[in-house]
């Protein structure tokens, strides 16, 4: 019998709320937006979609926080999209936009999003030419030099594991040389983009936003349990030269620490 709360693992924060989580992952937003501005001239970061994230977003675009941040030195990215047209109410795009882009001052040249409406190889291809351009590294793997790097990668936790559009045993967990991928996953719609694992891990930084009781016995496996990362793609989510954080609600850590 257990005399107390278990340990958190360590990386994990636990907010008592939705609200409360927002809040924090917020602040965590424009504390990376202000560093990167302040040392380099400018700010890249890549949003996920998902329901976790969408409270972060509507925050941001809210005063007092909005004016927080230089939005004409920011850049926007996704890690992956559905592909489908970015008026399509599951587009990862349109969440972003109708949340937080729309909403802030945020030149449009900065908006960087994958175009979901063509053809999934042609949509992966075509976007890892606009992120080496934006990243100024036109061959090779993703650079670790802080000017030629994502600052900023947030990340949601799918209830089988997955992160991104990285599913469990999908072929794009293998891809070590490509930045994005097309992957077709057991998921509708099942054709997505997605950014890979050596793209993911160069980046400064990774916070998993992930909230709600449907995903407590997963986030426990991935971070509590035993290494299966072809199963849970979230453990292969390990920075090079960066740092991972969670951001969880209580809901989402209520089974962290029991046996997974």
């Amino acid at each position: 019998m257990r005399s107390g709360p278990p340990a958190l693992p360590l990386g994990v924060e636990v907010f008592p709320s939705i609200a409360a989580l927002a809040a924090a992952s917020a602040e965590r937003f424009i504390a990376a937006a202000e560093k990167a501005i302040a040392t380099r001239g400018r700010f890249v970061v890549a949003l996920s979609g998902g329901s976790s994230p969408r409270a972060t977003y509507e925050r941001l675009a809210r005063e007092p926080l909005a004016h927080r941040v230089d939005w004409s030195r920011v850049h926007v990215v996704w890690g992956d999209e559905r592909c489908v047209t970015p008026a399509d109410p599951s587009s990862n795009y349109k969440m972003a936009y109708d949340s937080l882009l729309d909403r802030v001052p945020l030149p449009t040249a900065n908006i960087h999003r994958i175009r979901g409406e063509e053809a999934p190889e042609r949509a992966a291809e075509s976007y890892e030419a606009a992120l080496r351009n934006l990243l100024e590294t036109p061959t090779g793997p993703p650079s670790s030099n802080p000017a030629r790097r994502i600052d900023l990668v947030l990340l949601g936790l799918g209830d089988n594991g997955h992160t991104a559009s990285l599913f469990p045993e999908g072929p794009a967990l293998d891809d070590v040389s490509r930045w994005v991928v097309a992957a077709h996953v057991n998921a509708i719609p099942p054709w997505r983009v997605t950014m890979t694992l050596p793209l993911l891990n160069a980046a400064a930084e990774l916070l998993f936003i992930v909230a709600g009781k449907d995903k407590a016995a997963m986030l426990n496996r991935v971070r509590c349990g035993p290494p299966h990362p072809r199963e849970l793609p979230a453990q292969l989510i390990a920075p090079t030269s960066g740092r991972v954080h969670w951001l969880v609600d209580a809901e989402a850590a209520a089974q962290l620490g029991e046996t997974a």
